[in-house]
């Protein structure tokens, strides 16, 4: 029986100290962590690396439900996926386990309560970004990748399963990406 842990933070200038250490001294033998949105579970590579590492009698531990994901039925699928393999998942903030039947439940309440937060959290975004337009600051987003530069590598013979791996994003960012071009 393995700990696995499993730590996540959504942007690149948060870090993850804080999990690892705490995951570390709740005795997880393997850690894994990335700097990815936990609103879906694409480009999750870390995520799905546990998953399929998952052994009968192991667990996978994160220190808060939302390290797992922002979406009730996607954390309750993660949960569900875990036990098919034999595994359970811990919570450490709020300790809870799915060993136990009053687990389930608690963690389904927990999810429902993350993803209330996320459609708070999107709101709030709304809001702002309408405050900025109508004050004549907003620009959008930052473009993470160039899409001249992933025009250019399709031009250049790459397919989108190599281009998506050289530049460590998903497919599905590409397609999109290479429909605009």
């Amino acid at each position: 029986m393995a700990r696995i842990g499993y730590a996540r933070v959504s942007t690149i200038d948060q870090d993850f100290d804080g999990q690892l250490a705490r995951l570390k001294t709740e005795g997880c033998a393997i850690i894994r962590s990335e700097k990815v949105s936990g609103g879906s579970r694409d480009g999750r590579t870390e995520l799905a690396t546990v998953m399929e590492f998952l052994r009968p009698g192991d667990e996978l531990v994160v220190t808060r439900l939302d390290r797992l994901g922002r979406d009730t039925r996607d954390v309750l699928n993660l949960i569900h996926e875990a036990e098919q393999r034999g595994a359970s998942v811990t919570v450490l903030d709020p300790h809870v386990s799915t060993r136990g039947e009053l687990g389930h439940v608690v963690i389904t309440v927990l999810g429902m309560v993350a993803t209330m937060e996320r459609r708070f959290i999107r709101a709030r975004q709304r809001e702002g970004i309408e405050r900025a337009k109508a004050a004549g600051v907003y620009k959008g987003g930052k473009r993470k990748l160039d899409y001249e530069r992933v025009k250019a590598m399709r031009d250049g013979g790459l397919g989108p399963t190599e281009i998506a791996q050289s530049l460590k994003c998903s497919r599905i960012h590409i397609y999109r990406i290479l429909q605009k071009v």
